[in-house]
């Protein structure tokens, strides 16, 4: 597996600091934690049924399938109401390792989604940008969803799961059997949806490396079946809820070498 979000800030990362992306064709390089994206596209702050909140960190840039993912989320967000999807971070201009947040996120293939949804791209703003994340979908203990669950985010992230262009989706746990649970008719895409730790207010999305970009390093397969069995029992386990899984095997590794490839990314000009 190859996500983690962090609480504590990664080492210093000269990717953080380059303002715009590189010249040239779209290439997804390399993988979702140890890779760049040359020829990026920006996300608009917004669209229909969208907004893109905490824009001030400049990770709104992304391969043109993950903005037309996030395009595909709103319109379909905009034909069920009035109220907007919030969308946070992408990647960084180039992708590449972020100083804080996120070990994943380096491709252009990620996008994070928050399950409140908003009233208007003001509203968004007012409360994201610049304030502590909004609240949880799960309730005290880990293992069903709070009250502030309902029909909208069931809604919201079965479209993501059902978009063609999508991999895999991380959620919390809890969410995860609430939706194994509650989930009608075709239930093919909770295959997609895969438990890990946090991710109790936003889901993560991850994409399939596009066929323009052969450099591009896929995950293994999404296993069969939804998911709802005994792989998601350990999650809500004691020894998962209490944190000493987690610190299993936890000690500190080496930074992996980037592609060579996003060498000439970082330092175009």
């Amino acid at each position: 597996m190859t996500l983690c979000l962090l609480s504590a800030p990664l080492l210093a990362t000269p990717w953080g600091e380059v303002q715009r992306p590189s010249s040239g064709m779209t290439q997804v390089i390399g993988g979702a934690a140890n890779g760049c994206i040359g020829g990026a596209d920006a996300l608009p702050e917004t669209g229909p049924g969208y907004v893109s909140i905490r824009r001030y960190r400049n990770r709104y840039y992304g391969h043109p399938d993950l903005i037309r993912f996030v395009n595909d989320l709103g319109g379909t967000q905009q034909q069920r109401g009035g109220q907007f999807v919030m969308i946070g971070d992408l990647s960084q201009p180039r992708g590449g390792r972020m100083s804080s947040s996120h070990r994943s996120h380096q491709n252009g293939l990620d996008v994070d989604v928050w399950f409140t949804l908003a009233n208007s791209p003001t509203a968004a703003r007012q409360l994201m940008d610049n304030r502590s994340d909004p609240r949880s979908m799960v309730a005290p203990g880990g293992r069903r969803v709070s009250q502030s669950w309902g029909p909208g985010q069931l809604a919201l992230i079965e479209s993501a799961a059902r978009n063609p262009r999508v991999d895999r989706i991380f959620v919390n746990a809890a969410i995860k059997q609430e939706l194994c649970q509650s989930a009608r008719g075709d239930r093919t895409w909770l295959r997609k949806v895969r438990p890990w730790w946090g991710h109790d207010a936003h889901f993560h999305v991850r994409l399939t490396c596009p066929a323009d970009s052969p450099s591009c390093q896929s995950q293994s397969p999404v296993p069969p079946g939804e998911g709802c069995g005994e792989d998601l029992a350990w999650w809500l386990s004691d020894e998962v809820l209490s944190g000493k899984a987690r610190g299993k095997g936890s000690a500190k590794r080496a930074e992996p070498e980037m592609p060579f490839a996003c060498r000439a990314v970082l330092t175009d000009s």
